[in-house]
């Protein structure tokens, strides 16, 4: 069993930043999947970036140019650095981890979920 633990939400305001982390256990970090995923109130679930465990990220358009998404295999910690944050980003925003394969932008691909890292962006 994977234990997924987010951090860094907080509120900010428009045009400012956060940067989130996602720890995992497990002595095999560097072979895990990881993404980014969040839902705001009365919304489903939207992929936002993922790493795979070579390292390549993806990002989903609404915050492309935006965010940086990155790990550090020592730590065993995810980041994801928010910049430019506008009030539609306000969401609970969860780190997603898998060791198997799949698409990066699909819910269905990971196994282990925290429980999620609020963000709120007022105007």
């Amino acid at each position: 069993q994977v234990q997924v633990v987010e951090s860094g939400g907080g509120l900010v305001q428009a045009g400012g930043s956060l940067r989130l982390s996602c720890a995992a256990s497990g002595r095999t970090f560097s072979s895990y999947n990881m993404g980014w995923f969040r839902q705001a109130p009365g919304k489903g679930r939207e992929f936002v970036a993922a790493i795979s465990w070579t390292g390549s990220p993806n990002y989903a358009d609404s915050v492309k140019g935006r965010c940086t998404i990155s790990r550090d295999n020592a730590k065993n910690t995810m980041y994801l650095q928010m910049n430019s944050l506008n009030p539609e980003d306000t969401a609970l925003y969860y780190c997603a981890v898998t060791d198997r394969g799949g698409h990066y932008a699909i819910g269905e691909t990971y196994d282990y979920w925290g429980q999620g890292t609020q963000v709120t962006v007022s105007s």
